[in-house]
């Protein structure tokens, strides 16, 4: 795979030692909290598979979870494991112009938009005011320099309804639980229309991409007709997705699939 993910594996000492996750890409530090409804641990050092790469040692690994049942259940619902990371990579690079990020989640990937030089400003939409006060106790966007965080706005809203004042010149939506899951592709429209973006990224876009072509009976794998079988169903979406100029992207699409597509 080209390394032009960012990602740098190093290896540690011994033969046959897992690669520790590096990247260029911003990572808070978090630190453990507990909330009314939603928790955030921090695990010193765990194992997890990438998205389209393989497994990664990862340190300091943190993640969100939600609290239910009165307490004696939690879902976890991000983390910054080797497959979030990559999963929502392709369109943090890639924003640009105002950005609206829908869903703001552990603040990663507001983050790392607004790190972007072509990036003018971040509009942040996040329903669950939970989610606000605990990531900006955190301090995640202070950990920004200065001309990043000053970028960043936060609004509270749905964002199936969200219409921003001035249009988007990129939407990254980040609203679900899991990475596939039925009717995203027409939310992600939805979305789109309402902001008037020029450009978009959807957490799980690879899968409705994938699960579409194997619901047709198309070819998947990484050949030529696999290539083929992706361009197609990226034209049937029509969305102006970020991810399928580069020209190794089709072939990302069967890795990921591969990995991580379950039937929704």
């Amino acid at each position: 795979m080209p390394s032009d993910t960012g990602f740098v594996p190093k290896g540690l000492a011994g033969p046959g030692a897992a690669t520790l996750l590096e990247t260029d890409m911003f990572r808070p530090v978090y630190r453990p909290m507990q909330g009314e409804r939603w928790r955030l641990d921090v695990v010193p050092m765990c194992m997890a598979p990438g998205y389209w790469s393989g497994p990664r040692l990862v340190t300091d690994m943190a993640a969100l979870l939600r609290v239910e049942d009165e307490g004696r259940s939690v879902r976890t619902w991000m983390s910054m494991t080797p497959m979030e990371i990559e999963s929502q990579e392709l369109g943090c690079r890639a924003a640009a112009g105002h950005t609206v990020v829908m869903g703001l989640g552990m603040g990663w990937a507001a983050a790392n938009a607004a790190l972007q030089p072509e990036v003018t400003a971040v509009t942040v939409v996040e329903f669950d005011p939970e989610v606000i006060s605990m990531i900006g106790e955190i301090g995640v966007f202070g950990q920004l320099p200065e001309d990043a965080r000053s970028k960043i706005t936060i609004v509270r809203g749905d964002a199936l309804a969200y219409v921003p004042d001035t249009s988007a010149d990129t939407l990254l939506a980040d609203i679900w639980l899991s990475i596939n899951g039925p009717g995203r592709a027409g939310q992600v429209q939805s979305m789109r229309a309402n902001t008037r973006a020029a450009r978009v990224y959807f957490w799980g876009q690879e899968m409705v991409i994938a699960g579409r072509a194997r619901a047709l009976g198309l070819p998947l794998e990484p050949d030529d007709a696999g290539r083929a079988s992706v361009e197609r169903i990226i034209a049937e979406l029509g969305l102006p997705l970020i991810g399928p100029e580069l020209p190794d992207y089709p072939e990302r699409v069967v890795l990921a699939a591969a990995q991580w597509l379950r039937d929704a």
